[in-house]
């Protein structure tokens, strides 16, 4: 993901989620610099379509919807953030194709595990690619809609 990609992901997620769960440009711009070399896009006919948000954090961490990411100095755990999809991109394999880059991603960088938090009813997508529901005491939970879940998988 470049800083050239802001249009487009601001415009794939306001087509993916209702208001209350857009990120602000700043904030979304903020974790372009932070983690460039863990978030990722996807392109389709020639424009980007899709994007996952991701970085280096600690198992049970969890950021606030909104918050800027915080790169763990130690970390154990890819986190992701968001994954979304143009809804004129659905059914290509666009997600499928950038959780397996981020999965490849978390070995590469010897993470143990690759942790999310599921909303809008996607667990089950996620448990098909292998997440499965955890526990967390972490507060950012608290920022997500009623119905998140935390999910956590090995990224082999």
């Amino acid at each position: 993901m470049l800083p050239a990609d802001l249009d487009a992901v601001l415009r794939i997620q306001a087509a993916c989620y209702p208001a209350a769960m857009q990120e602000p440009a700043a904030v979304v711009a903020a974790r372009m610099a932070v983690a460039c070399d863990t978030c990722l896009v996807a392109s389709h006919e020639g424009s980007v379509r899709g994007y996952l948000f991701a970085y280096p954090s600690r198992l049970g961490r969890v950021t606030d919807l909104n918050a800027p990411f915080t790169v763990a100095r130690q970390p154990d755990t890819l986190y992701l953030h968001d994954l979304a999809i143009e809804p004129c991109a659905l059914g290509r394999g666009l997600a499928r194709a950038l959780v397996g880059d981020a999965l490849r991603l978390a070995r590469s960088l010897g993470l143990a595990h690759v942790a999310l938090v599921s909303v809008q009813d996607s667990a089950g997508f996620w448990q098909a690619l292998g997440w499965r529901a955890a526990s967390t005491d972490n507060a950012g939970l608290d920022t997500y809609p009623p119905g998140a879940l935390y999910m956590v998988r090995t990224p082999a």
